[in-house]
């Protein structure tokens, strides 16, 4: 009788790259089944992707949802690795399911991959294959939900209206600023064949970031489909640039944004004028924790205008990007604690998503712009968190310290996210109290993310976890504790409900 490999060393083998399958010939394709040619033929009427990546593409579109999960792990022990299921993924996504009406809800299954990535690579290797697997699981449903309603599939491009490498560029710079659809199609498909990945992002970065259209999560398509190409191989880009493309240009149930003065865009003209007065020398200012204050207070209570205007000023004074970027993550997480729940959670996504365009960016007058929007979209944030009902009156700065019972950080973060469940307000005092002591940050952050994979039940779970655990990092060392109290009052408890997908996953994994 053969031996059954455990979970543990099934795991170590996949994230190794290794295979199950030993060495001997071809003959144990004889027990696989014989595929027809017509299971072979691939629609005409679909985009098609290379070669090596469009069976398992197919077999997670086809595969129902209740037995995806076993599917996978089947293809996983027969040697299948983690680059290619993620690369799978994503590219079902863009060709079942399209950011219309909204770069949102069922569209989540798109953008939720590179933060399942992310809590894949930032967790020990026994659990690594838990967020993939949900993010599958997701995805099923919202294939589900697009055929019902809309039976859109990603058709092939009109070959005849792609671009020239000569004049792809340019097309594409047209199409965007005149929002048609059609053109920037053919346009980025030029673009994805003839240009290099550095120069189609930094394009890209401008144009995720213009608009305040579904709340942020054009900026988030943007840096999540940048980095996930940069995981999974740029062969795969056309598709994902088009999906992406399509985002971009959406303004659903509005007139063309080119030829109207409407709301969502009045930031994008205002800050690529502000942007273009900011000194030559805006990177070489100092740290300043009153400044950061100063916008804070902006932020709060002014408009979008007033927000990069004072953003402006301090970067003419001599203050530090990084200054700003604090104001900006910490106004956010601020939001979140205000009125716990969508608008806040996205504001920090969004902040996550501008951020990384403004790293990766090469370009001064980008950056600028970038900086800009992000103080920006703070009070349009504020405003959409409005229009849902009050915010609580409290700021950061009433995050003050909540004993622990134990008097130390032993066996706090346990505490902490016991109290998450409960009382969030106490959790995050806590979690003052626990850094303020020597605490490591580490295993509260890593606490977070394992809650996610036990817990979390919405692609906003693993969105708001990856980004706001990341930007821990990203903000300076005298703001950056506060900002991780903010991010209980989204993350989840030791005492919420476990997640099905969980032991569906396990159950695959060992079978």
């Amino acid at each position: 009788m053969a031996t059954r490999s455990t979970r543990r060393q099934f795991i170590q083998t996949a994230t190794t790259g290794g295979t199950l399958l030993g060495i001997g010939g071809l003959s144990f394709l004889s027990r696989l089944p014989r595929v027809s040619a017509d299971e072979a033929r691939l629609d005409p009427k679909l985009v098609q992707f290379q070669p090596e990546i469009e069976p398992l593409v197919r077999l997670i579109e086809e595969t129902p949802r209740n037995k995806v999960l076993e599917k996978i792990a089947s293809q996983i022990h027969a040697g299948t690795s983690y680059r290619e299921i993620l690369g799978a993924l994503l590219l079902a996504g863009v060709r079942n399911v399209q950011p219309r009406p909204s770069v949102g809800f069922k569209f989540h299954a798109v953008l939720v991959v590179n933060s399942a990535h992310l809590a894949s690579l930032n967790s020990p290797e026994s659990d690594r294959w838990l967020p993939i697997f949900w993010a599958i699981d997701n995805f099923k449903s919202s294939q589900a939900d697009e055929s019902k309603n809309s039976g859109w599939r990603m058709k092939p491009v009109e070959e005849d209206r792609v671009p020239s490498a000569t004049h792809a560029r340019q097309a594409f710079i047209e199409a965007m600023e005149n929002w048609d659809q059609e053109a920037v199609d053919a346009a980025v498909a030029g673009l994805a064949r003839h240009a290099g990945a550095n120069e189609i992002f930094e394009l890209f970065y401008r144009f995720g970031s213009r608009d305040y259209r579904s709340i942020g999560h054009k900026a988030i398509f943007v840096a999540n489909s940048c980095r996930t190409l940069q995981s999974i191989g740029w062969r795969y880009a056309e598709p994902v640039l088009r999906s992406l493309a399509y985002a971009l240009v959406n303004h659903t149930g509005e007139p063309n944004p080119a030829k109207s003065d409407l709301g969502p865009d009045h930031s994008w003209r205002v800050n690529q004028e502000l942007a273009a007065e900011i000194p030559k020398n805006w990177l070489e200012g100092k740290l300043s924790e009153s400044a950061t204050n100063d916008l804070l207070a902006t932020l709060r209570s002014g408009t979008n205008d007033d927000a990069s205007a004072k953003a402006a000023e301090l970067l003419a004074a001599g203050v530090s990007p990084q200054s700003v970027w604090d104001a900006v993550f910490v106004g956010a997480g601020e939001l979140l604690m205000r009125q716990p729940g969508i608008i806040g959670l996205h504001s920090l996504t969004t902040a996550n998503a501008i951020h990384y365009a403004f790293q990766a960016s090469g370009n001064d007058k980008t950056r600028r712009f970038l900086l800009l929007q992000a103080c920006s979209f703070l009070p349009m944030f504020q405003q959409s968190a409005k229009g849902r009902g009050k915010l609580q009156d409290r700021t950061v700065d009433d995050l003050s310290a909540v004993a622990l019972q134990r008097g130390d950080a032993t066996g706090a973060p346990a505490e902490i996210f016991a109290d998450v469940s409960g009382n969030r307000m106490r959790a995050a005092g806590k979690i003052r109290a626990y850094l303020d002591s020597g605490g490591d940050p580490r295993e509260l952050i890593n606490t977070a993310q394992r809650l996610i994979f036990l817990k979390g039940r919405d692609s906003h779970d693993y969105k708001f976890s990856s980004a706001v655990l990341e930007d821990y990092y990203h903000v300076s060392p005298q703001w950056r504790d506060r900002f991780l109290a903010t991010s209980v009052f989204n993350l989840k408890g030791s005492g919420d409900r476990d997640s099905g997908v969980v032991e569906r996953t396990r159950a695959a994994l060992d079978s």
